[in-house]
């Protein structure tokens, strides 16, 4: 397990960790286990008194993390999405004492490496797509079912795709005939509905992502998650998020303004009426960080990768 578990390199790993500040006493999360390169570097810098807690929704990362680290006392992982995260830490009373979050999100290596999964167009494999195979409603099943209108949404705002009308109105006219059920049979379909193609870049892609997202509620759980970390963190505490798209990043970068700053007054306060904001409750960490050109050309994965990371201010006395 070990010799397979170094391929799947982990993305930004040395800035990671920078941006966390690990103590050897601390209590630290890690919201996506995926093979335990980010763990595993975690569990290397804590004492005997530390904590981490990981999360993931995929079973066989779960089974990774039981066989690797499921015999040491300082780590539990948990099987589900991070949004349980306020929900295990006040279980393990930990409520405002976690001194670091760290959340790597979207799709891991060993997903897109394994065909069966459906995640990747340049192999063939059943149209699945879960993190979660034990639950849910795989990719194959939703297009098999969802309206043209819907799908066209799905696609233009989860994939950023501009031929999202036509990609729709081609999938609901081929499924007269037969459901799509192969991640080939959608990445062929997609490839002639689409006039143009960008360059270095599979037709599919955009459209293969935005399925992605919808079937594993990406953006809705990364909202909900980032909101928990303000109840969770400890003052002092860290929260890192490595990105991978834009839609992701985005929503990353406004939640950290959003508390860096003062509160802007309520809708309809009279004018001339006093306004004491609740003071900010996060500071912004240095800029966005991106993988370094000798880690992108050992890792293509890390090409895209975005960390931002925000520190937790002291409660307002």
């Amino acid at each position: 397990m070990s010799g397979q578990d170094d391929t799947h390199l982990p993305v930004l790993l040395e800035e990671s960790l920078e941006a966390l500040r690990v103590r050897p006493d601390g209590c630290y999360v890690d919201g996506t286990f995926g093979r335990g390169g980010h763990s595993a570097a975690i569990l290397a810098e804590l004492g005997v008194t530390g904590r981490l807690i990981a999360f993931d929704k995929d079973p066989e990362a779960v089974a990774a993390a039981r066989a690797r680290f499921g015999a040491d006392a300082r780590f539990r992982i948990v099987h589900g999405s991070f949004t349980m995260l306020k929900q295990v830490v006040e279980e393990e009373d930990l409520k405002g004492r976690v001194d670091g979050i760290l959340l790597d999100l979207g799709v891991s290596s060993p997903q897109l490496d394994n065909a069966a999964r459906g995640f990747s167009f340049q192999s063939e494999g059943p149209l699945d797509m879960r993190m979660d195979t034990t639950r849910g409603e795989s990719a194959a099943d939703w297009l098999a079912h969802a309206e043209e209108a819907e799908i066209t949404r799905v696609l233009f705002e989860f994939g950023e795709e501009r031929f999202a009308r036509r990609i729709a109105r081609a999938i609901v006219a081929r499924r007269q005939d037969a459901p799509l059920r192969s991640t080939r049979e959608l990445a062929e379909l997609v490839a002639e509905a689409v006039p143009t193609r960008e360059r270095g870049k599979h037709p599919a892609t955009r459209t293969f992502q935005a399925l992605r997202i919808l079937i594993n509620k990406e953006l809705e759980d990364l909202e909900q998650v980032l909101a928990q970390t303000l109840e969770v963190l400890a003052p002092g505490g860290r929260l890192a998020v490595i990105s991978f798209h834009s839609l992701e990043d985005r929503l990353v970068k406004r939640f950290i303004r959003a508390h860096a700053r003062p509160a802007p007054p309520p809708p309809g306060l009279p004018r001339g009426l006093p306004w004491n904001p609740p003071p900010p409750v996060l500071r912004e960490v240095g800029k966005a960080r991106r993988a370094r050109e000798e880690e992108v050309a050992r890792n293509v994965r890390a090409r895209s990768a975005v960390l931002r990371v925000a520190e937790r201010l002291e409660a307002a006395s």
